[in-house]
């Protein structure tokens, strides 16, 4: 590792006792941790594991997280990554999203949310109900947040590139809980990152505070009356976790600092949470806000039959082409030449929000029909599709697939088919005469 900047370690050194600082230093001569977490909307730890042996220890960070030993190399070609099986995540960053406790039904913004690894394990944890709105200001990786979000099966969502504050002014009191994972110094990033040394200073950390400081004071216009709202960085420094907390409660009397209720990393605060290196993790910080007042469950449903258009008859046929039951709901919408599955969840006005995707992308209108698009199979179970193939994990016929190859798979399957690995879906095809026309999208394939 590259020598660590005197401020810093001096910073350190101000937040620890002896033991812990000595720990801190030893560790920073070790290797980074490396983990990913098991995607629950779309298989079981067992499955995964079964396939994947080497991932033999849990994180103390989330019931769902594993540790990913350092000789294993290229899990980003595993079939199980194209399926969304699974979400390669440093250990301690799923450490924000277990402490904000997310309950089915819940309506949950993520207000800095790309690249999307905290979103979609808020989206395992509502299973496909509630509503999640993932928000990212920076459009290309707000585009990389939506990519995630249609690899790992998510049907409910909206992702959005907006400005905090035009976000949370719109969206006033909507959210049962909302978390704000907030651009930082990356000083959790040292051991993996030599860059991040690099670019680190003091007068940074402080002004990430200043921007941190302001976000926060956005996202709590978002949230109900006793609602959730949780704070976290990926960095150590108080002027960017402790001082933010407190000058944000000078602030907001209605908000009161919960506990975290866990017993992993070391508290500050006496309620918030620090995570070392010599706790498991690369680095996180995490407090719980609860803001003051009784939390009314207000969620509602629309029926589904207030959009018009002209495809919708063919949007719906296509529907259960491919699927035995309207397992996403039926709130059809049309936005340019896509059609979109829209929440069950009531949702509010989405104009000059910024929204890229609202709900699951079901196809293109192409002349006069309806193309099938990628993020509808891969959000389905293996039970509802009318039509699929499934192979095996170390298959040529999978390989064959994700690297775009047409597949001879004979029987009598027709139509848009479903491609499976291990009974997760992993993209589609159109079976004719035997054979598999490839669907997987190019800039995804293998190389």
């Amino acid at each position: 590792m590259n020598e660590l900047p005197i401020d810093f370690t001096e910073q350190m050194r101000g937040l620890l006792d002896e033991n812990e600082y000595k720990a801190f230093l030893q560790s920073a001569n070790e290797e980074s941790f490396r983990g990913l977490r098991i995607n629950t909307l779309k298989c079981t730890a067992e499955k995964v594991c079964r396939f994947l042996p080497f991932l033999t220890e849990r994180s103390p960070f989330c019931s769902e997280s594993y540790y990913l030993p350092q000789s294993v190399k290229s899990i980003g070609d595993s079939p199980f990554h194209h399926a969304g099986a699974f979400y390669v995540q440093e250990p301690s960053a799923s450490a924000a999203v277990s402490i904000l406790d997310v309950q089915p039904d819940d309506k949950v913004l993520d207000l800095c949310a790309a690249p999307g690894g905290k979103s979609t394990q808020i989206a395992a944890a509502l299973s496909s109900t509630g509503l999640l709105w993932c928000n990212e200001i920076v459009k290309s990786r707000a585009m990389i947040l939506l990519s995630n979000v249609e690899r790992m099966g998510v049907s409910n969502a909206v992702v959005s590139s907006c400005h905090p504050d035009i976000l949370c002014n719109s969206l006033y009191g909507f959210f049962d809980k909302v978390l704000v994972d907030a651009p930082c110094s990356g000083e959790g990033m040292f051991r993996k990152d030599p860059a991040a040394i690099a670019e680190w200073s003091s007068e940074h950390s402080r002004s990430c505070a200043v921007r941190q400081t302001a976000v926060l004071g956005s996202a709590c216009k978002a949230l109900k009356d006793g609602g959730t709202l949780v704070y976290s960085t990926c960095t150590f420094s108080a002027y960017e976790n402790e001082n933010v907390i407190t000058a944000f409660l000078e602030r907001h009397p209605e908000f009161e600092l919960a506990d975290c209720g866990v017993s992993f990393g070391k508290r500050a605060l006496q309620k918030a949470v620090r995570i070392l290196p010599q706790h498991g993790g690369e680095g996180h910080f995490v407090a719980k806000l609860i803001k003051k007042g009784a939390l009314i469950n207000d969620t509602e449903y629309i029926n589904g039959n207030n959009s018009v258009f002209p495809e919708k008859n063919i949007a719906f046929s296509l529907y259960d082409e491919i699927y035995k039951e309207r397992i996403f709901g039926e709130v059809l919408a049309k936005t340019g030449d896509k059609i979109l599955l829209l929440p069950k969840v009531q949702l509010p006005p989405l104009s000059g929000l910024g929204v890229i995707r609202a709900g699951l992308l079901l196809g293109e209108v192409k002349k006069n029909r309806i193309e099938p698009c990628h993020a509808l199979f891969m959000a389905g179970r293996k039970e509802y599709l009318n039509n699929y193939v499934d192979f095996g994990y170390d298959s040529d016929t999978v390989r064959q697939y994700l690297h775009g190859e047409e597949i001879e798979i004979g029987g009598n399957v027709k139509g848009y088919t479903a491609v499976l690995c291990e009974g997760i879906s992993t993209g589609f095809g159109k079976a004719s005469g035997g054979v598999l026309k490839n669907r997987y999208p190019k800039g995804l394939r293998s190389k």
